[in-house]
């Protein structure tokens, strides 16, 4: 079997069929596995490019796919825990403890005994929610089949969740309005909501967010920070993979889906190359993915889904600078600028993270690596016509950067005369190096209007995974994804044997 992308979907599906013994070749168009995930070098300092924010890697049992597969391969990925990380929000500069009391203290500090008393309840609301969520695991639902008759499969495990699990299959939004009324609280959900599926609070799905809330208010609640970056937890995917027997080539890009009628039978590269394969898996997005097809394939199919609405993309800032005289410097600082406009709204919330605060083997001796994102909220527009590399670029990308600079000086003023490495990177940045369509985060799907698409399609041979399959996008759904196409893959079977092994 071919799986286009070594995105961590697409790693976590060739790794599970690789451990069930089938011939698994994964192809990467770029240099490096990972996708998103990815790391890179420059002078020293390890840059990441994906994900910073990660939770549910550090203990078993966990609710966290990604953990899952990990212990499935028998993977080890060696984390660091915390349990701060700071905001620079309309309210003030705070340092934020995960899990329930640290929080509520804030609240109080900020908002009083009412606002804090709100919280309990609305955790106390959440709490069977998460259990229901945690009583019907991601891997255990079956591909292609509906949600709710997999319940009644589950039987025993989930009648005591019955009454939580209409909560489910839909948005988080209306759950949030019925229950929190405290402006400052609506906009903190809203902020996490967006920092997980790109969207607001009306459009996240509330299986995910009660799945977050739920391990957050665990008496030791951590993130975890893997050692060596989000590339580490791709290498240790690889590493799951080839121990397994499967194949990984970098530099392999996929140009097109060989077919015989409605059966796909291989995959084409750019260099001429054809690769037959009884099974093809594509970890790339819905729209990368259409423009593999042959002229004429699945008509009906085609024209659905390249009418998905897709997430904004992305501005980039690396940096690595003199960390000297910076004491107590934050892993993660998120930033709103104006609750008012929208957490959604164009560079009105950004993410840095400084992860040589805890793995020092980041950066040079005396020095820091950082990483900021906007997250999901630069549009495409105004970048489509530009020429990567033109003065017009250049200048157009400075521009919308600056706010990266604005925000980091307050923390450290001189920034600027402490950095020895700049790279800014721009929506045109994020399509060249993911191959990601208009440099979209991906589908901007709403969860008050339905679940994401599964992993099956119209053409025998052909299954998704990734940000474009259910349950969509973020770390945990993308890793859920590839096991859903690797269960689809290996039959039912297999997939009851891997829940067993993993005590789902």
């Amino acid at each position: 079997m071919v799986v286009i992308g070594s995105g961590i979907g697409g790693l976590c599906c060739g790794a599970l069929c690789a451990r069930s013994s089938r011939d698994v070749l994964v192809l990467e168009a770029h240099a490096q596995p990972g996708g998103a995930a990815h790391g890179f070098k420059r002078d020293g300092y390890h840059f990441e490019s994906g994900p910073s924010l990660w939770s549910g890697l550090g203990a078993w049992p966990s609710s966290n796919p990604l953990k899952q597969v990990l212990c499935a391969l028998d993977q080890p990925l060696p984390v660091v825990s915390y349990r701060n990380w700071d905001v620079l929000l309309p309210e003030g500069a705070l340092r934020v403890g995960v899990g329930a009391h640290d929080f509520e203290t804030i609240v109080g500090q900020l908002r009083g005994a009412k606002a804090v008393e709100e919280w309990r309840n609305f955790g106390s609301i959440l709490q069977p929610i998460a259990a229901a969520a945690a009583a019907l695991p991601l891997l255990s639902l079956r591909p292609g089949a509906e949600v709710i008759p997999q319940m009644w499969s589950r039987g025993r495990q989930l009648l005591p969740h019955l009454a939580s699990m209409r909560h489910l299959s839909g948005a988080f939004g209306p759950l949030v309005q019925r229950h929190l009324k405290d402006p400052f609280l609506c906009h903190w959900v809203d902020l996490l909501c967006f920092l997980i599926s790109g969207m607001p609070m009306a459009d996240t799905n509330a299986a995910a967010m009660a799945t977050l809330f739920g391990e957050w208010f665990q008496p030791e609640a951590a993130l975890d920070y893997p050692v060596g970056g989000s590339a580490a937890v791709a290498d240790a995917l690889v590493q799951g993979l080839q121990r397994h027997g499967g194949h990984l080539r970098c530099n392999a890009r996929v140009t097109g889906l060989l077919l015989d009628g409605d059966r796909t039978v291989g995959v084409a590269l750019s260099n001429g190359e054809e690769i037959h394969a009884d099974a093809v898996v594509s970890n790339a997005d819905i729209w990368s993915t259409l423009d593999l097809l042959p002229e004429g394939a699945a008509l009906q199919w085609r024209h659905q889904r390249a009418a998905t609405p897709a997430c904004r993309s992305f501005l980039h800032l690396h940096l690595g600078f003199d960390a000297s005289g910076l004491e107590d410097l934050p892993i993660h600082t998120v930033w709103v600028g104006d609750w008012e406009r929208g957490i959604d709204a164009e560079r009105n919330a950004l993410v840095f993270s400084i992860p040589s605060v805890l793995d020092p083997t980041m950066a040079p001796e005396g020095h820091h690596v950082l990483h900021g994102y906007s997250p999901a909220n630069e549009p495409w527009e105004p970048w489509g016509d530009l020429v990567r590399g033109s003065d017009s670029y250049v200048a157009f990308k400075r521009q919308r950067c600056e706010v990266f600079w604005n925000v980091l000086e307050q923390r450290i003023p001189d920034i600027r005369d402490r950095t020895t490495v700049v790279m800014e990177g721009s929506p045109l940045s994020h399509r060249r190096f993911l191959n990601a369509h208009n440099g979209s985060y991906g589908p901007a799907l709403s969860a008050a209007k339905g679940l994401f698409p599964g992993v099956t399609t119209p053409l025998t041979g052909l299954w998704l995974c990734g940000a474009s399959a259910f349950p969509g996008i973020g770390i945990p759904p993308v890793a859920a994804s590839g096991a859903m196409a690797a269960h689809a893959i290996l039959g039912r079977e297999a997939q009851n044997s891997l829940l067993k092994e993993l005590g789902l």
